[in-house]
This record gives structure tokens, C-alpha cells and sequence, in this order.
């Protein structure tokens, strides 16, 4: 991860109140770069960027930022720290809904319970032997 990234990330945990060992904790599984698209997944999406964010956000997000999908899919896809924000954004809106923050991670990955929490060990895990969460009382 490029300090730019890093940078992003932190103020996109700070904006949208994200702890940001989860940020990096989801970067660290996610591990996409600048530019790029991964895909097809099973529904036809794709994901973009470092943080991987999944095209079925785009026409939310288009709306939102009153342009169209194809420069929505750009700013997200090509710039890290929209990429990042919106990352923030997704495990934020994820938050308030559940009020739970490992429910927030499984979420950003799946809603599909088996597949949430897989990832949500995933996450916590790349915390772990980062150094960015201890285990409670450990």
C-alpha cells in the first residue's frame, strides 16, 4: 500500500467515523489497485479499484453525485481516495443499519450469511497479523 493510499484511507475513516484498522483490514483482503476491474462476478458486476467496490454501487452513487454511471464507474474505479471513501461509506451505511461492526464488514463483502462472516474472519484476521487489533484480554 502507497503512503496516497494509506492517506485515503485514514481520512476517509475519520470522515465517515470507520475505525481505521477496518479500513485497512479490508484493503489488506480486497488488495486491488488504481485502475482496476475485477470480473465478471456471478451477478455480472464487477469491482473496482483498490478497495474493490462492487458496480452495483455506481447508479446509487451516480445519483448521488449528480453524473453519469460511466463517470461514477471512473472517479471510483481510477482515483484511490474516492475509491476509499466510498469504501468508508459502504462500511459506515452498513453500521448504522446493524449497529454491529463485524456485521459492517461481513456486509461490504456479502449479505449471504456463510459468505459475510468468512470474509468478516478474513478481515479481522489481516488486523491481527498487522498489528492494527489485539485479541480481547490477550
Amino acid at each position: 500500500m502507497g503512503p496516497i493510499l494509506a492517506t485515503c484511507l485514514l481520512l476517509a475513516a475519520q470522515t465517515y467515523s470507520v475505525p481505521p484498522e477496518v479500513m485497512f483490514g479490508i484493503y489488506k483482503v480486497e488488495g486491488g489497485q488504481v485502475g482496476q476491474m475485477v470480473g465478471p462476478n456471478k451477478n455480472g458486476s464487477y469491482d473496482l479499484g483498490p478497495m474493490q467496490i462492487n458496480t452495483l454501487w455506481i447508479p446509487e452513487l451516480a445519483k448521488i453525485w449528480g453524473v453519469d454511471q460511466r463517470t461514477a464507474a471512473k472517479w471510483v474505479g481510477g482515483d484511490e481516495c474516492t475509491n476509499a471513501g466510498v469504501a468508508a461509506w459502504i462500511v459506515r451505511r452498513n453500521y448504522d443499519e446493524t449497529g454491529d461492526m463485524g456485521k459492517a464488514i461481513s456486509y461490504y463483502h456479502s449479505r449471504t450469511p456463510h459468505l459475510g462472516e468468512a470474509y468478516k474472519k478474513r478481515v479481522v484476521t489481516k488486523m491481527l497479523e498487522n498489528g492494527w487489533a489485539k485479541v480481547k484480554g490477550g
